[in-house]
């Protein structure tokens, strides 16, 4: 299904999660078809705040194209900007989704109690109620700041604004890491399976953050060519062979050719960027440097 430019995307352990669930809250209702309900409109929660992921990644000139669904909630595939500013909007628009629904849930729940449907209509008030409890968890949990839920990495951006790409990772990764651990704890004390698969899914990405962390700290010791900035991360060039013709295969330094191969003479007017991998004109590269010819740059040599 696509739905504004994003393909949405159901994980086939949804279903069978969904029969299990439906099951075992059986007796809330006079129906199981409100159990039906129930269970539905705790994703239709999750899907809206993915899409407000989604399209503020979007609206900062990132790419966000897809989101799936799966038992664990929902996970909006973005890639912003990688700069802290763009990144923490990303993140950040899917809890304030859920702060957005707070006076419509609350007003309906409000509403029910004061039509005297507890005893009217048991059914609808049950539901009303449990939407906004839903609402409440969900905004709740993924406040945390425990990478990589939202709360975590919206303190991994305001942190880079600060101590920079990698180190921010390291230390929101390590955090997690902490956090996991209350994880494993709680799913010990409730006995609760969901509870410790969670706390297996955070783990395995804070280690994932730790070891992107870590690459990270290696790219940034890398040498830089000055003058050029990437138009997107505003991240300086590495200085060396790290482009690779797409025509002959050759590694050559695109900057110092001006984007042109030197062995077999392709051009490559677009630029791809080593640190959020974005691609852009060499043009849209360059930086307060009077001594660039910018028309040199489409089809030959740059010299200082």
């Amino acid at each position: 299904m696509r739905v504004a430019g994003i393909d949405l995307f159901l994980h086939w352990s949804w279903f069978v999660v969904a029969v299990i669930e439906v099951e075992s809250r059986s007796g809330r209702y006079s129906s199981i078809a409100w159990n039906v309900l129930e269970y539905l409109s705790l994703f239709l929660i999750v899907l809206l705040h993915e899409f407000g992921h989604a399209l503020a990644c979007r609206q900062v000139g990132g790419t966000a194209n897809k989101i799936m669904l799966w038992p664990l909630g929902g996970v909006a595939y973005v890639d912003p900007p990688q700069r802290p500013g763009a990144t923490l909007w990303s993140i950040a628009a899917g809890p304030l989704v859920n702060v957005a629904l707070l006076p419509v849930l609350i007003g309906a729940f409000l509403g029910a109690r004061l039509l005297g449907w507890p005893h009217a209509m048991p059914d609808v008030y049950q539901f009303v109620r449990s939407a906004l409890t839903i609402d409440v968890v969900l905004l709740v949990f993924n406040i945390l700041p425990v990478y990589p839920l939202d709360g975590g990495q919206m303190l991994r951006s305001l942190l880079w604004f600060v101590l920079g790409r990698a180190r921010s990772l390291m230390i929101t990764a390590g955090l997690g890491v902490v956090g996991v651990a209350g994880f494993f704890l709680l799913a010990l004390w409730t006995r609760s399976g969901w509870t410790a698969l969670m706390a297996v899914y955070l783990l395995m990405s804070c280690w994932r953050g730790l070891k992107l962390a870590r690459d990270l700290y290696r790219l940034e010791k890398l040498p830089r060519r000055k003058g050029f900035a990437c138009p997107s991360c505003r991240a300086e060039p590495l200085l060396g062979v790290y482009w690779k013709c797409g025509n002959c295969g050759a590694g050559f330094d695109t900057f110092a050719s001006g984007a042109v191969c030197p062995q077999c003479g392709a051009q490559h007017p677009m630029t791809t960027c080593g640190d959020c991998g974005r691609n852009a004109p060499m043009v849209e590269w360059i930086v307060g440097t009077p001594w660039i010819d910018a028309g040199t740059l489409n089809g030959g040599p740059v010299t200082r």
